[in-house]
């Protein structure tokens, strides 16, 4: 469903945009989603809107095999891109699962601000941004995606992810129409 409006509380939530993320061959290139997503965080900080930016720093606890993770990652593996220019103003989450909400503040962050929509983008669209929009549905709030803010390892689960699960949770739209939405 194409973005109808944005709630006058609403934040941005930009998922796993990190260096050891972004250089992993992507379905749409990593570069443009990363711009746009810089896009919309300034779109949204010029509106004195928050920026959510999170990444990852490991795996949750429990069963591992499959992960494809091998060794140690890089020192720089879980800084966040420069192109997202983050600010002191930015809310930063640090997650050790697929979401932003289990096992972090988030949600409090957000409920302590008013915050009665998200919009989210990142990647994986399948992993990171459809655990996070799930569960942010989930806690009540009006999700929107910005379809071309996002990318996936896998072309075939990134199109489940935006025909089939996003019309579900919300609305889904273009960083362009969603930054017209903000006004």
């Amino acid at each position: 469903m194409t973005a109808t409006t944005l709630d006058p509380k609403t934040a941005l939530i930009l998922v796993d945009l990190q260096k050891g993320i972004v250089g992993h061959p992507t379905v749409h290139p990593a570069e443009e989603v990363v711009e746009r997503a810089a896009r919309l965080a300034a779109a949204f900080r010029e509106h004195d809107l928050p920026v959510v930016l999170v990444r990852v720093t490991g795996g949750a606890p429990g069963r591992n095999e499959g992960t494809g993770r091998q060794g140690t990652p890089p020192a720089d593996w879980a800084e966040l891109v420069p192109e997202l220019n983050r600010q002191d103003s930015d809310i930063v989450v640090t997650k050790q699962t697929w979401g932003a909400f289990y096992g972090t503040d988030l949600d409090m962050q957000l409920r302590r601000r008013g915050i009665t929509q998200v919009v989210v983008g990142g990647i994986a669209t399948a992993i990171g941004v459809e655990s996070t929009a799930r569960s942010a549905h989930e806690r009540g709030y009006h999700v929107t995606i910005a379809t071309d803010a996002i990318t996936d390892l896998d072309a075939e689960t990134h199109r489940n992810s935006v025909e089939r699960v996003f019309p579900r949770l919300g609305e889904t739209d273009t960083t362009e129409a969603i930054v017209k939405l903000l006004g």
